[in-house]
């Protein structure tokens, strides 16, 4: 059995399909609350769908079942100002189940983030050693709780405290794809332009105020949601493999290519309008991130990344354009 913490939000679910459709006995730990996120597991088998807070009783019951942990759940809101809730959702119960699985020798795959590398002044290098990641200055309480659990993770490491028998830790850039409905403000930009683009708006995006970037010239390392599965897919497939990763694809794109790519896959002509970043945002905006991923490929990892025109037309044509838009 495969435990998939978050697999009703937006990478787990994908996680679940692609566990599903392989015959894997999967359970979920996850809050699925009143909306309609329930819709992203409604095609899936499971073994088991567990709260958090059942979590410890389903593991003393049925740890001895698991193979592997996929802990994907966190509060992933980069504008979350509770530090305490992100701490105990995003650190503190990302501790406890690393403790578990180290007793258990049940392996761990966890989803870090890009934005424990703040502004980018220090780049975007997965290096996993201690020294490296406390040069790192997260912009938001969620960066820093993802950035303190990695370093966390290489105090263990480097100490020779237990671990699980395979650990890697997943930093992921801009993720776009099927099952994001329910993010709110935090889903994808391609989502975001679709719904005004579908209905003859035009798109929004934020103005440049930084003069080394034009209006929608900011630029992001945007990775489609089946290149991270495929990753995820790959870890599973070779035990053999630990470490702190980053997952984009290595090349970035502008705002303006990604909006552009959206009304292309739309058969429309690009219709794009810019207005002031927030104020209460702008002076912790990024303007670029790009994913080094010569860890991953040294590691073997030896498939290609998605192109951003395919990915985005892929997105729009076979889910947002369909009747049902759910994986």
């Amino acid at each position: 059995m495969i435990l998939v913490t978050g697999g009703a939000g937006f990478i787990g679910s994908n996680i679940v399909a692609a566990l599903d459709a392989r015959g894997h006995e999967i359970a979920v730990c996850d809050r699925l609350g009143s909306d309609e996120k329930w819709r992203n597991l409604a095609k899936r088998t499971l073994a088991a769908f567990v709260e958090p807070e059942a979590l410890p009783g389903f593991l003393e019951r049925h740890g001895r079942q698991l193979d592997t942990v996929f802990h994907m759940g966190a509060i992933s809101a980069t504008t979350e100002r509770d530090a305490g809730l992100v701490i105990r959702s995003n650190f503190t119960f990302s501790l406890d189940l690393w403790d578990w699985c180290a007793k258990t020798g049940t392996r761990f795959i966890y989803a870090s983030s890009a934005a424990s590398y703040g502004d980018g002044s220090h780049g975007f290098d997965d290096d996993d050693s201690p020294a490296a990641l406390a040069k790192l200055l997260p912009l938001n309480p969620y960066g820093w709780s993802k950035l303190l659990f990695d370093r966390r993770v290489a105090r263990l490491v480097s100490s020779g405290a237990p671990r699980p028998p395979q650990w890697a830790g997943l930093r992921f850039f801009n993720v776009y794809g099927p099952n994001e409905y329910h993010k709110g403000n935090m889903r994808s930009v391609v989502k975001q332009v679709y719904e005004h683009a579908s209905v003859g708006a035009h798109a929004t995006l934020f103005k440049s105020h930084n003069p080394k970037y034009p209006d929608g010239g900011q630029l992001r390392d945007f990775v489609w949601v089946g290149d991270c599965v495929e990753v995820m897919l790959w870890l599973h497939e070779h035990p053999a493999v630990s470490g702190l990763f980053n997952l984009g694809t290595g090349k970035a794109r502008t705002f303006a290519d990604l909006a552009k790519a959206v009304f292309a896959a739309m058969g429309k002509a690009p219709d794009i309008r810019y207005v002031d970043t927030p104020i209460e945002i702008r002076d912790r905006y990024q303007y670029f991130t790009e994913a080094r991923m010569e860890r991953l490929r040294r590691a073997g990892y030896d498939k290609p990344f998605t192109a951003l025109e395919d990915g985005v037309g892929r997105y729009v044509k076979n889910f947002l354009a369909a009747p049902d838009p759910y994986l």
